[in-house]
């Protein structure tokens, strides 16, 4: 019995050993880390800014011009500065920085000139007329030119040194004799740092009468102020400069944007404004 016993182990270990252990059950490798795609390399926006010193008066033009400049021109920015173009010479003979500057007269161009901030020959791009307003309601009951020297007239003119005055006297003086000037400027109650505040004193009815260019009268104050016409031959006719600053920062593109304001586009924006054209 014990043989038969040992005869079945014995047998029942070969079978083991002929099936052989179970095979190992195979273990996946770690999955390598995927890739991150590398960010693209943001490119800077380089933006050319370009300085514009332009007469007071150029304001709504000069905005519009400098709009489609840019839209021709992408990475360029204009940076306007209005003012009265007596402030923007004393500015620039100052060392004030810029690129471009445009005068509402030649005797301001020559400021900057004569104070060696003007590269070439100036050109002239433009020209204007005067023009009396007076409030819509016209509570002065001005008919024309000549009622400027009737007694207690709220008279307000730019003051001087500013372009529009220089041509305001001219004209004045072309009005009538010593008498008549005289009234006309004992009439004067206050003088304006430049154009457009002579226009936005008269179109709040702050004065009865001034004198300002025809491109003055926009649509922000034509329905608050009434244009009494100055005769053509008593009228000076304004004549605009406008010139590279030297040494202008961004050199190419300044020359660019006065080739701009001459070429037939800008001319059409200007004459949209209520100028009128190269003398």
């Amino acid at each position: 019995m014990k043989k038969l016993v040992l005869s079945v182990l014995l047998l029942f270990a070969m079978i083991l050993t002929a099936c052989g252990a179970p095979a190992p059950v195979a273990t996946a490798a770690p999955a390598e880390p995927t890739a991150q795609p590398t960010p693209a390399t943001e490119v800077p926006v380089v933006t050319t800014e370009l300085v514009v010193m332009a007469a007071s008066s150029l304001t709504d033009a000069f905005n519009e011009i400098a709009d489609a400049f840019e839209a021709a021109n992408p990475g360029v920015e204009v940076l306007p500065n209005y003012a009265s173009s007596s402030s923007l010479a004393t500015q620039l003979a100052e060392g004030a920085p810029a690129d471009v500057f445009t005068s509402a007269n030649f005797t301001q161009m020559t400021v900057a000139a004569d104070a060696g901030r003007i590269e070439g020959e100036p050109t002239a791009f433009l020209t204007n007329r005067l023009t009396i307003i007076v409030p819509a309601d016209n509570p002065a009951g001005l008919e024309d030119y000549t009622d400027l020297a009737n007694p207690g007239i709220a008279l307000v003119l730019a003051a001087p040194d500013v372009p529009v005055r220089d041509y305001s006297d001219q004209s004045i003086a072309l009005m009538g004799d010593a008498a008549f000037q005289a009234a006309v400027y004992a009439n004067l109650v206050s003088e304006e740092p430049n154009v457009r505040q002579v226009a936005t004193k008269v179109s709040l009815g702050e004065a009865d009468a001034g004198i300002v260019y025809t491109s003055d009268v926009t649509p922000d104050i034509a329905g608050s102020v009434l244009q009494i016409p100055i005769p053509d031959e008593l009228n000076v006719l304004a004549s605009y400069p406008i010139a590279v600053v030297e040494g202008a920062p961004t050199g190419d593109v300044a020359q660019a944007f006065v080739n701009f304001v001459l070429s037939a586009e800008g001319q059409a924006i200007l004459a949209k404004w209520g100028f009128g054209p190269r003398p």
